[in-house]
């Protein structure tokens, strides 16, 4: 393994880790901050949870000897991870000015900023990622 590779994997390892993070803070937010009686907005954010913690799992996983498309595969675990984070973020700054399914958020305490700073960083990375991984040769996993 070359050291881009390594640099790659720390990459892809920080953007699941800075994924999952965002799952977890939308998970608070449902238990903790009692978003489940939200219609629609409480299944959304449970599904957040389910989907980052699901895809960082995913990306973490060593399939790229074991699989043939290991790094196609890995590409578009990334991709998802971006819609994921992206979505969120869009979606929060939606209800911060205009009703989201019923639902405003208002102000920015500890748990928007934590999840900002988190689907920032998850997007950031697992960008990276994917620039880094772009046009390698097909026998070189990342």
């Amino acid at each position: 393994m070359t050291s881009r590779d390594r640099s790659l994997s720390v990459v892809r390892y920080l953007g699941a880790a800075a994924l999952l993070g965002v799952g977890i803070d939308h998970l608070q937010q449902y238990i903790g901050a009692d978003y489940s009686v939200i219609p629609t907005i409480g299944t959304l954010f449970a599904l957040n949870f389910a989907g980052s913690a699901a895809i960082a799992l995913a990306l973490v996983v060593p399939i790229g000897r074991a699989a043939r498309h290991g790094r196609q595969i890995r590409g578009g675990l990334a991709a998802l991870g971006i819609a994921v984070a992206a979505g969120s973020l869009a979606a929060l700054f939606v209800s911060e000015h205009t009703p989201l399914f019923g639902f405003m958020e208002y102000g920015y305490r500890q748990a928007i900023v934590v999840s900002i700073v988190l689907e920032g960083v998850a997007i950031v990375l697992l960008s990276a990622y994917l620039v880094g991984t772009a046009g390698r040769p097909r026998g070189r996993p990342a």
